[in-house]
């Protein structure tokens, strides 16, 4: 990228980190963001009574092996369908090689019968949001911009600028394609 085309994309970055920092929310455990879809923290994932209470049958956990951070199939037993993404909360971390993984997921644990789907991380700050927010902008067509404002009117949310950085990309390329293939 060309010195301009990063000085551009530090602009937009900070724009988006203007939007992430209008949210007056206190960090909670879990949120619900999108109909049946949240965000939440280790310490919810690892608490069968409060998944149970919320109903969740789906667990994406975007910090899968991490210190801290346990988690797999047998740990949810036939409760709760787990898949687990091994990401680091870095500004090196290529996090947009799960987008479309997790995107699907998701969407599958949606579409299930009662499905309530819980992606969550170490905090639920940035990586489980990051994740949230691309499947906002692929499954639902929503802008990056609309997107971090959807959900940080339900949840303090703080992805890194790599991550920022990742959604952008994605967001321009989702722009491109759709101009030169609008949906009729």
């Amino acid at each position: 990228m060309s010195r301009n085309g990063q000085r551009q994309n530090l602009v937009v970055i900070k724009e988006l980190e203007l939007i992430l920092d209008s949210c007056t929310l206190e960090l909670t455990p879990v949120d619900e963001v999108w109909p049946n879809l949240y965000i939440g923290n280790v310490a919810v994932a690892q608490n069968k009574n409060r998944l149970h209470k919320l109903s969740i049958t789906h667990v994406l956990n975007a910090a899968h092996s991490k210190q801290g951070s346990i988690g797999d199939q047998s740990f949810y037993g036939n409760t709760c369908v787990y898949f687990g993404i091994p990401a680091e909360d870095s500004d090196h971390f290529d996090l947009s090689q799960y987008f479309k993984s997790a995107t699907d997921f998701i969407h599958k644990g949606l579409k299930s019968k009662d499905g309530n789907v819980l992606v969550h991380c170490i905090m639920g700050v940035s990586r489980s949001a990051t994740l949230v927010l691309a499947y906002l902008m692929l499954r639902h067509r929503f802008s990056l911009r609309d997107a971090l404002r959807q959900v940080v009117k339900k949840r303090a949310i703080y992805p890194n600028r790599n991550f920022l950085t990742l959604l952008l990309k994605l967001d321009e390329e989702l722009t491109q394609k759709r101009t030169l293939c609008p949906v009729l």
